[in-house]
């Protein structure tokens, strides 16, 4: 362990024997506050054995794979509950798509609801049914009505469904404030979560007709600005996608809003989406990565079909893509689950189940290693121990460093593409259909 390591380890014990209790840590969007990092310590790196149950286990009502979020001592997520197609019908509206039949999935109708569970005891406290779509358009296998995940600021929640709708709650009242849809062909079901920014949310549109990203007013749902992608060069409009979140990286010198797209990167300006810079990164489209930044560099995943990871520079204006690219990697770089940053290396599990860490100056790779699986989920970073959770549930822990070492591995059966969420000193893991508290043992 590197001394940096060490002395902030040293720094969080300090300020745990400071107070009998520990702050809790914000959890309000798609990986917290700080890119999948946590402040606060005490969390368990061992469960799903006999001996080490869950604190609780919550079967969920419908289908989603959205992360879970935190507003006090509750817990918001998304679902949806899908109505079945007869199979005649269902080979008939398949057969009517550019992508044909495959690896995609039909229904007759789906009801998207928001979910309010009591963090103490898992108790599913509301239900607050959404949109009701009859015909559906068809999602990927992978996907679901629900995979966005929702965002808070404190007072409201903000589900989004894709195209299906987005939609705001008083978290006082439970009542829907507004409704608003914003249609796109998304082709495969929607993924990219709102982002929440001042009073502006944020939503990427990125679908094989249109390419856009608008910010709404979170009181009204009413449109503040709307700018359009750069051009995609491609002749298959399928290629022009992508379900990346945004992110918002807030600098003295100016605030940018790093979103990516088919093709391109680009920064914008959250207060009126002007453009401050743009960079063509490759030839890759349905991005669903979440950009990481480093210093004055941001990380992004190209997407499809033969997916890289580029580090750009942030500090440019204009057109950078000859200027701002730093390095690029290629090998078993993630088309879904997005990479975390741990000092100076950044790691990243792909979908064949391989796990790298890279140097994140230059882009050498320090090591690469088979866990088996493949991985939707992004990593989440919490007592200087990294959590790795594959599509099938199955958690595994290492020690963040230039050898990969590995401490527990962890299962709890069922699909899981959800991120993990933090309350207090608990992992909160969404498979399907249950939402597990973990939690060491109170004599830990």
């Amino acid at each position: 362990m590197s001394q940096h390591r060490q002395s902030l380890l040293f720094a969080f014990f300090l300020c745990t024997l400071a107070g009998r209790s520990i702050r809790a840590e914000e959890w309000w969007q798609f990986r917290g506050a700080r890119a999948g990092h946590v402040t606060v310590q005490g969390f368990p790196t061992r469960w799903g054995s006999f001996f080490d149950e869950p604190l609780w286990k919550t079967q969920l009502p419908g289908k989603g794979w959205s992360s879970p979020i935190v507003v006090g001592d509750r817990i918001w997520l998304t679902a949806a509950e899908q109505v079945a197609l007869d199979a005649t019908r269902v080979s008939e509206k398949l057969s009517e798509l550019p992508l044909g039949s495959r690896d995609l999935i039909a229904h007759a109708a789906v009801n998207t609801m928001a979910l309010e569970l009591d963090a103490e005891t898992g108790q599913l406290l509301r239900r607050i049914d959404l949109f009701e779509c009859r015909n559906p358009a068809p999602i990927h296998t992978m996907n679901s009505y629900a995979s966005p995940t929702p965002t808070t600021d404190g007072q409201r929640v903000y589900c989004h469904f894709g195209a299906l709708g987005t939609t705001c709650i008083a978290i006082a009242s439970g009542e829907v404030v507004w409704r608003k849809q914003l249609v796109v062909d998304e082709l495969t079901g929607g993924g990219a979560s709102p982002v929440l920014w001042h009073d502006h949310l944020i939503l990427a549109c990125d679908g094989a007709d249109q390419q856009f990203i608008v910010a709404l007013d979170k009181l009204t749902g009413e449109t503040r600005w709307q700018a359009e992608r750069p051009p995609i060069t491609v002749t298959d409009d399928t290629w022009r996608r992508s379900f990346s979140t945004p992110v918002i990286v807030d600098r003295p010198e100016r605030c940018q809003l790093i979103s990516m797209a088919a093709q391109w990167l680009v920064s914008y300006n959250p207060q009126d989406g002007s453009q401050w810079w743009r960079a063509n990164v490759g030839e890759g489209y349905s991005a669903v990565p979440t950009p990481v930044m480093a210093g004055q560099s941001v990380f992004v995943c190209t997407g499809f079909t033969n997916p890289e990871l580029v580090a750009v520079d942030i500090t440019g204006n204009g057109d950078v893509t000859d200027t701002a690219i730093k390095w690029r990697a290629t090998r078993q770089v993630p088309e879904i689950s997005s990479p975390i940053i741990v000092e100076d290396e950044i790691y990243f599990a792909s979908s064949q189940g391989v796990i790298t860490c890279l140097d994140v100056h230059t882009g050498g790779q320090y090591w690469q290693h088979r866990l088996g699986g493949n991985f939707a989920a992004s990593p989440t970073l919490a007592d200087d121990k990294l959590f790795f959770t594959n599509n099938s549930g199955v958690t595994t822990v290492i020690q963040p460093g230039q050898e990969y070492v590995e401490l527990d591995v962890n299962e709890l059966f069922g699909e899981s593409y959800a991120s993990l969420a933090v309350y207090k000193q608990s992992f909160l893991l969404r498979t399907h259909p249950y939402l597990f508290r973990l939690e060491n043992p109170p004599d830990f």
